[in-house]
């Protein structure tokens, strides 16, 4: 409670400007990093929440401006502290009868739920690029850091990239832990919904569920940007299901920004090696 204060004004702020702009905050806390509050949407319209992230971003720079200091949605902004995470929580609603197909009708997991948690398993690491987007954004995939590194699945184990909350039948659903707060979140919600929708199509079951500790668990991720785009290049169901046009462009642009990176030398390699190789 006292570190929330002591942005106390930069959140009301941030509250009253998304109560103007008819967003509705679901809740607001003090993460483990520094200066790292969590603040959580209510669900709804995947296009409709990409809209309001979208905004909602620029709303709350807007109200750290107000009070002389910045807000930032770097992956990873500060060395030896926790990155910042965009957990997108999914469930799949039927248009006919509005029901929620992970559960049935007597309130148990259906095939639909573990195969769409089958799905994202197999096809994540594709999608990685686009909930990874930057060259800064996998300074977070860092062991024992508090970012899932991993392509397990477990019932309230916050140690897996892929999370089953605890929650009533109508409410069951699957939470991805792997985007940074960096990515388009338009290109996130899609990307991280077609690994589920693949998993739908192909009928994949999941592992079996992780019950220990996911980070003691082997790194099934791409370490850099340059690698997830290589993943992302070889999937033609990802690249198929996003569409094929986008997904050359996408990549070209990415292949660009990351060589730009390569070429850029960093106070480390000269700290370390200027005068000592």
């Amino acid at each position: 409670m006292s570190a929330i204060d002591e942005y106390g004004k930069v959140i009301d702020d941030i509250y009253d400007f998304a109560e103007a702009q008819g967003f509705e905050i679901d809740g607001i806390l003090q993460e483990g990093g520094a200066g790292q509050i969590e603040i959580n949407l209510n669900h709804g319209d995947p296009v409709a929440l990409a809209d309001e992230i979208f905004y909602f971003k620029r709303l709350i720079r807007e109200a750290a401006l107000r009070h002389d200091c910045f807000a930032t949605f770097m992956a990873k902004p500060i060395e030896g502290e926790p990155g910042s995470a965009m957990h997108i929580h999914h469930s799949v609603v039927d248009l006919k009868t509005g029901k929620n197909i992970f559960s049935d009708d007597k309130g148990s997991e259906t095939e639909a739920f573990l195969h769409f948690i089958g799905g994202m398993q197999r096809h994540l690491p594709a999608a990685v690029a686009l909930l990874a987007p930057y060259v800064n954004s996998y300074r977070r995939y860092v062991p024992d850091f508090a970012a899932p590194i991993n392509l397990e699945w477990g019932r309230d184990n916050r140690t897996t990239g892929i999370r089953v909350p605890i929650s009533g039948p109508e409410a069951r659903r699957v939470e991805n832990r792997l985007a940074g707060m960096d990515c388009n979140p338009y290109l996130g919600i899609a990307a991280s919904l077609a690994c589920g929708y693949l998993g739908l199509i192909e009928q994949e079951n999941p592992r079996a569920e992780c019950l220990g500790d996911a980070y003691m668990s082997q790194d099934e991720l791409p370490y850099n940007l340059g690698d997830a785009l290589d993943l992302f290049n070889e999937s033609e169901p990802m690249r198929e299901v996003l569409g094929q046009e986008f997904a050359a462009v996408y990549e070209a642009v990415k292949r660009n920004e990351y060589k730009e990176f390569l070429q850029v030398i960093s106070p480390w390699e000269r700290e370390h090696l200027l005068l000592n190789v």
